[in-house]
This record gives structure tokens, sequence and C-alpha cells, in this order.
């Protein structure tokens, strides 16, 4: 099966050529994706430099700075259109360790939906963040789990086969942030796909800057209540339908 990585960037100058040589060599099979949405440190020119010297390597340069659901979706149609099988998302600060790829990859190639990279299962490591992200994190996921009876619904580490991602129409997926990844999931998982969760070791940025906000914060919980409500009211229906 043919797999993308897609990589949405925004100022990863100082991470992207790395992480790139750490994915190629994980697996020297896939391609890399890199979505970058006009970063003004050159991030794009870095990538468009290696994929001079290596085809697998290619670059989306966007005009603007659009949002990580954005940026998946345009990476995720841009590898569909290129013969891709097998979807990979990973942020580019080394968060999720390229390592971890060849069992995630196996997994969905032998017909699993999704499989994800999870932080809070027995046996995964978070290392370095700030207590104040940690708990942000966690108790985050934990409103999102308890209110969609889903895992870790907010981690952007994830193999997607490419028949899953079209059947959710992952192009009408309207949010960004841990909100993108929250609609994903709750979209797979109504429609019964299937989903596998891998303990991963969690490790935050050594370069660069965050991307979290306020307003992503915000997105997700509101979308998670939207969701909710939305099943909530499903199930009435279907009780009082006998079903």
């Amino acid at each position: 099966m043919r797999a993308t990585v897609v990589v949405p960037t925004y100022n990863e100058a100082g991470n992207i050529a790395a992480f790139v040589s750490a994915v190629r060599a994980a697996v020297p099979a896939a391609s890399v994706l890199v979505v970058d949405d006009a970063s003004p440190d050159g991030t794009a020119a870095i990538v468009e430099q290696m994929a001079a010297d290596d085809s697998s390597v290619a670059v989306l340069s966007r005009p603007a700075k659009g949002g990580l659901g954005s940026a998946y979706r345009a990476g995720f149609r841009h590898a569909i259109d290129a013969g891709a099988d097998v979807c990979v998302q990973m942020d580019a600060d080394f968060s999720h360790d390229p390592a971890a790829l060849p069992v995630m990859l196996a997994v969905a190639e032998h017909g699993v939906d999704l499989a994800m990279g999870s932080r809070y299962i027995p046996g995964s490591v978070i290392e370095n963040w700030p207590r104040t992200r940690r708990l942000l994190s966690r108790w985050g996921n934990r409103y999102a789990a308890g209110v969609l009876g889903l895992d870790d619904v907010t981690s952007g580490f994830r193999v997607y086969r490419v028949t899953a991602l079209q059947r959710i129409d992952f192009e009408s997926v309207a949010a960004q942030g841990y909100g993108f990844q929250v609609e994903m999931t709750a979209r797979l998982v109504r429609l019964g796909g299937s989903v596998v969760e891998f303990p991963i070791t969690f490790r935050d940025r050594t370069a660069g800057v965050s991307k979290m906000s306020k307003s992503i914060i915000g997105e997700a919980f509101v979308l998670v209540a939207r969701l909710w409500v939305t099943d909530f009211a499903g199930r009435r229906s279907r009780r009082r339908a006998g079903r």
C-alpha cells in the first residue's frame, strides 16, 4: 500500500530537515508531504531543497496561515489524488516519534481504519511537558472521552486508511486544532470504523513555538458539547422508536 506522511508546518525551519530525514529513514517506502502555510522563516524552501534530491519528498505551499484542520484536509486531498492508500498525520516538532511509524502502518495495512498513537493508555509516556499543559490536555481529553465514549481523541499522531477518510467525508470537517481530531474520530466511530490505539512516548518540542491558543481550546470544547447534544438527540429518537 502507498503511504503518505502529511506534515502541516508554520515556522518549523529549526525542525523540518531533521524530521523529514527521520521519517524517510523509518519508512523508506513512504512519501512525505509538507503542507506549509507561508512560513516566514523559510520552512518551505528547506523542504523544496530536500525534494530536489528526493522524489519521495514534496511541499504543498499555501498562501497564508489557514489552520491545522485546513492543512490536513488539503494534504489528504493532495495525497489521495497522487494515489495514496494510507495517510499519516504527524507534527513536525518531534513530539511524534517517526520510529513508531512501521508498526502503525502495518496495522493500517492489515485493515484497521485508524491506528492512533495514544498518550493516555498503559505504556505511554509524556516527556518535558509543562504541568499546566499536561493538565489541560489530560482533562480536556477526559472531557471529550467522557462525553463521546472515545479514548485519546485529541491525539495528532494517526494513520488513516484512505477508504476510511472517504467514508467520513473528511473534506467537510470544518474544525481546526483539537476540534479537528475530535470530529474526525467521532465520525469514524459513529460509522463503525475500527480504531486501534498504541502507547507512545510523547515529547514536548525542543525548537520552534507551540501553535496552541485559547481559540483552539475553546473550539474543541464547543465541538464536543455539540456532538454530545447530537448523540443525545439520536439516542432519544431510537428509544422512542423502540430500537
